[in-house]
């Protein structure tokens, strides 16, 4: 193990953990780095430290010892309609160098990397495929609709409707405190919750893991299995780039055709791609979406929150119609 060796190379290392609340018994465990989104910047990232908790332990079962990062994220909805959008592409690349730097700093035999919204997912991915090391991605998930199926991007909406007068303050103010009922991803299939199931498609999260509602306790299930499954990928030195092949991305692509997925993909998946010396051009992803149907009926595009999508079978749903272009 990796862990090991640079042990003999640094002997304060040692001593450092043990400083850290480490055993000596851990000392000799797979090392496993627990990168995480978590932070009180927004609701998909205000709830990860309990997915973190659950990947520890996890990778406790499995014979490993679990280290804690962090490198939290911005939300753009927060940073909408004023000089905050100028901050939101860059900070999905400095996410990814401070988590290369986590790791490239200190050794670590395997990652789990556990986050849910637009620039933190991508970065999770480029640094997933920068490190190459045994890693997985475990999505946040996706917050419960309102009542009457509220979901945030109706906010906007509702915003005009009182400008014009068409509703009361009182109510106006009801929708806004209803649109984000609880931690996760928005309701509906925008960046956040295209990259999660990208994620997913790419093959490097679990079968059946992107956009679980967070108030679903099998998500809890699925943080302590991947905590489990980051030890063994370790033992089984399955690579990051053994996963993500061009084959990897074109089947994504078409998921995302199928999912009518947000357009910033065609931003993020050749980033990631690029981090493996692979080309994704915008051609590509035209002549994939111009033969894949489109599949979903959830917002925006459609009628139903974007719950209701890892309801009715999510990613492995999609997959089962054999897609083919």
């Amino acid at each position: 193990m990796k862990s090991q060796e640079l042990r003999k190379l640094a002997p304060e290392l040692d001593s450092l953990r043990l400083g850290s609340g480490w055993s000596i018994e851990d000392l000799s465990k797979p090392q496993i780095i627990v990168e995480s989104s978590y932070g009180h910047s927004h609701p998909g990232s205000a709830h990860l430290n309990k997915l973190v908790e659950e990947a520890g332990k996890g990778i406790s079962d499995a014979g490993g010892r679990a280290a804690n990062y962090y490198v939290t994220d911005i939300c753009d909805g927060e940073a909408q309609g004023h000089d905050g959008m100028n901050y939101s592409l860059v900070s999905r690349d400095i996410m990814a160098a401070m988590m290369e730097i986590h790791v490239k700093a200190t050794p670590f035999d395997a990652g789990i990397f556990i986050t849910s919204c637009d620039k933190s997912v991508p970065a999770h991915l480029m640094a997933i495929a920068r490190l190459n090391m045994p890693a997985l991605l475990l999505p946040g998930g996706i917050m419960k609709a309102g009542p009457n199926l509220l979901t945030l991007e109706q906010i906007g909406t509702y915003s005009a409707q009182y400008e014009r007068k068409e509703i009361s303050e009182e109510q106006f103010l009801a929708y806004k405190k209803d649109a984000c009922p609880t931690c996760g991803a928005c309701s509906f299939m925008g960046t956040a919750s295209t990259m999660q199931v990208m994620a997913e498609a790419l093959g490097i999260a679990l079968p059946g893991s992107a956009l679980i509602p967070t108030h679903v306790h099998y998500i809890k299930e699925i943080s302590r299995y991947a905590g489990q499954r980051s030890v063994e990928l370790e033992k089984e030195e399955l690579l990051p780039s053994d996963i993500l092949t061009i084959d990897a991305f074109r089947n994504a692509i078409m998921v995302h055709a199928a999912i009518a997925g947000s357009s910033n993909s065609l931003l993020h998946l050749p980033a990631i791609a690029h981090e493996l010396g692979i080309d994704l051009p915008p051609e590509l992803f035209d002549e994939i979406h111009r033969q894949i149907p489109f599949l979903l009926n959830i917002r925006p595009s459609g009628f139903w929150p974007g719950e209701y999508f890892w309801y009715a079978g999510g990613v492995p749903a999609i997959l089962e119609e054999r897609l083919t272009y």
